[in-house]
């Protein structure tokens, strides 16, 4: 055992998963991934093991995080334990359909009566998970639900002239496509769902990159610049502005 329930097995991975999940990490963009466990041990093991896919892997030590950890941050998938501080897995995962997170959920639990597996699936849950288990069945796992393709597609993004569509991770300048890195997109993405709103340089930080990324780095404005470059040197135009010793943004008319 690595930690309690997950298998030394479970270091075998596929290195398909992330192709098999629709998503080139090169082209597009990382996947990423909402642990939800309260045990730190067997969370940290898990999330190795995604990491070593290259798999952003975010920690929720209870449901209360969960929730807002997902409203905050649009995740490909959650691995959910059942047994929580505070609200359940089973609550937890009725309230992200409730709030309208549609990301697969996975939930994890040590009880595998037919009842509990019941009452998982019936709060919004798309599939199970039994303790112990392998991270290589795991990942088999987030692979099937990844072949299901999103169960609610996401509205295109539109500011001015610029578009966004996060379901086919697709940017434009007018009918120009506009080809982005991973955190580019993620960083576009963050500064379009928020038009006009002044984002301090922490805000942009946890919402484009893990919360573990290093804060005290140039990394925001070097992709700050990365994305000028990209969606408004070309075109002649100004949407990201800089607010100095407070943060940047988009315009509301997106620079047209």
């Amino acid at each position: 055992m690595t930690s309690r329930g997950v298998t030394r097995s479970s270091f075998a991975l596929s290195s398909g998963f992330l192709r098999d999940f629709s998503f080139c990490v090169d082209e597009i963009r990382t996947v990423r991934v909402l642990i939800v466990e309260d045990d730190k041990r067997m969370a940290a093991a898990v999330r190795r093991g995604l990491q070593a896919e290259g798999i952003v892997a975010d920690l929720a030590l209870t449901g209360e995080d969960a929730l807002w950890m997902a409203a905050a941050t649009e995740f490909d998938a959650v691995v959910l334990d059942v047994m929580l501080p505070g609200i359940d897995g089973f609550a937890t995962c009725r309230r992200l359909r409730e709030d309208g997170v549609w990301a697969p959920i996975i939930m994890v639990t040590a009880r595998d009566s037919v009842d509990d597996r019941v009452q998982g699936l019936d709060q919004g849950a798309d599939d199970y998970l039994t303790k112990p288990f392998s991270l290589a069945e795991l990942l088999a796992r987030l692979r099937a639900l990844a072949r299901r393709g999103p169960v609610e597609r996401p509205p295109v993004l539109e500011v001015g002239n610029l578009r966004l569509d996060p379901a086919t991770q697709q940017a434009w300048r007018g009918e120009e496509e506009i080809a982005l890195s991973p955190k580019e997109f993620a960083l576009l993405e963050t500064f379009m769902r928020r038009p006009g709103e002044l984002l301090s340089r922490y805000q942009l930080l946890e919402h484009a990159w893990d919360y573990d990324y290093e804060n005290r780095s140039n990394v925001v404005e070097v992709y700050v610049r990365y994305l000028r470059e990209k969606i408004d040197r070309p075109f002649g135009v100004k949407s990201l502005e800089t607010v100095r010793g407070a943060g940047y943004r988009l315009r509301r008319d997106g620079g047209s």
